[in-house]
């Protein structure tokens, strides 16, 4: 693991590879998690995350679930939605002038439901959003949106 300084200057200089988690329930509503952390900080966003190094994709989405959700998940139940690109113009240490650059895997899955979770890290409250309505809403970032724009 890279200590904090060493982490902003990967960030700095590269850009990160994730994997998002787009999670619909059987009545159509996508799990979002309103975020604690930058950047995005404050809008409802899917849980993901990086990809550590020398990760399986498969390992790192069972993960992500794992440590998100506090739920398992099968990667092979999940089929890709795309490669997005989020640019983000802060980053986790809210370091001045240094921006963020995810490509970013996104994952669709659908679940029956998924058990309340303890709030971690990432994330103060988490919610089932209608899909009309998040696309609507002003709080809910415009790199979740584009997940359902056709």
């Amino acid at each position: 693991m890279l200590d904090e300084q060493s982490f902003l200057q990967v960030v700095s200089n590269t850009p990160l590879v994730s994997i998002d988690l787009v999670i619909q329930n059987k009545q159509g509503e996508v799990l979002l998690g309103r975020r604690k952390n930058r950047p995005a900080h404050s809008y409802w966003f899917v849980p993901g995350g990086r990809i550590r190094k020398n990760e399986r994709l498969s390992t790192a989405f069972e993960r992500l679930c794992a440590e998100e959700l506090q739920f398992a998940l099968s990667f092979s139940e999940a089929s890709l939605l795309g490669v997005y690109e989020h640019l983000y113009e802060d980053n986790f240490a809210g370091e001045a002038g240094i921006d963020t650059h995810y490509v970013v895997l996104a994952y669709a899955i659908t679940v029956e439901q998924i058990p309340p979770v303890e709030l971690l890290q990432q994330h103060d409250a988490q919610d089932w959003w209608n899909v009309k309505d998040l696309l609507k809403a002003g709080d809910v970032h415009a790199n979740t949106k584009a997940y359902f724009l056709a």
